[in-house]
């Protein structure tokens, strides 16, 4: 998707409630005190790199009538720069596999989970993306059976001729709206370690995005908010 284009439709987000929220929610990351509504809260320094999240509430669309919608989109900026990732590969990406230091699996690894439901949603929690090679891409759910899938996490194909550090980084960079049988979804589109300007971006063309992919456009989407993984919601859309 061009950029240009996708901001052309531009957004109704308030820039300036935008930067406003992205400023207060770093401020109270790096632990200091912030104003909401009038409140002083706290701000608190985590061990951890924080996600920033984007949660949406959408109205005039009813999940057991109206089509569900799903889509992908990649981000300038990687969100989860530590998110996992494992490789369900053939003999030459497993061995690019090693040679990169990631997990990777075999297909006679994937058949020792012999179908087991409970191991094979632990090995779905356990990763945050999986790339398959296209040789096997077919054979997954044979093998495996609907887990993959059932958690989201269905693989991204590994042609033969793909970069696998160039193809991880993308699968990294890239977000994936699946609307499933509710009105509210949330998901990670930056860190508290990325700048202010990095965020508003994808913010912005995370929103812009998912507003493409809806029937109604804006007239679907009744909030919007940010918010780090341990700090309070910030309103960037009424």
């Amino acid at each position: 998707q061009d950029h240009n284009q996708i901001n052309s439709k531009m957004s109704k987000l308030n820039s300036e409630l935008l930067s406003s929220s992205i400023a207060d929610l770093l401020a109270f990351s790096q632990g200091q005190k912030i104003t909401i509504k009038g409140e002083e809260k706290q701000g608190k320094v985590r061990k951890f790199t924080e996600s920033i999240e984007l949660q949406i509430a959408l109205k005039n669309y009813d999940p057991s009538r109206d089509k569900r919608f799903s889509g992908t989109f990649r981000l300038p900026i990687v969100p989860r720069p530590k998110s996992s990732v494992c490789i369900l590969g053939n003999q030459k990406h497993c061995e690019k596999a090693d040679q990169l230091g990631v997990d990777k699996m075999t297909v006679d690894d994937l058949k020792k989970f012999n179908k087991n439901k409970k191991l094979i949603k632990k090995f779905a929690k356990k990763y945050d993306n999986f790339l398959a090679s296209a040789t096997l891409i077919k054979q997954i759910p044979r093998i495996l059976g609907p887990g993959l899938t059932k958690a989201g996490k269905f693989p991204t194909v590994l042609d033969e001729n793909d970069n696998l550090q160039e193809k991880i980084e993308a699968t990294k960079a890239t977000i994936k709206f699946q609307m499933k049988k509710v009105v509210c979804m949330s998901l990670a589109v930056a860190n508290v370690e990325m700048t202010s300007a990095e965020i508003a971006l994808n913010v912005q063309l995370s929103v812009n995005f998912l507003v493409s992919l809806l029937k109604k456009n804006w007239q679907n989407i009744k909030v919007l908010y940010i918010k780090s993984s341990m700090g309070p919601p910030f309103q960037i859309f009424f």
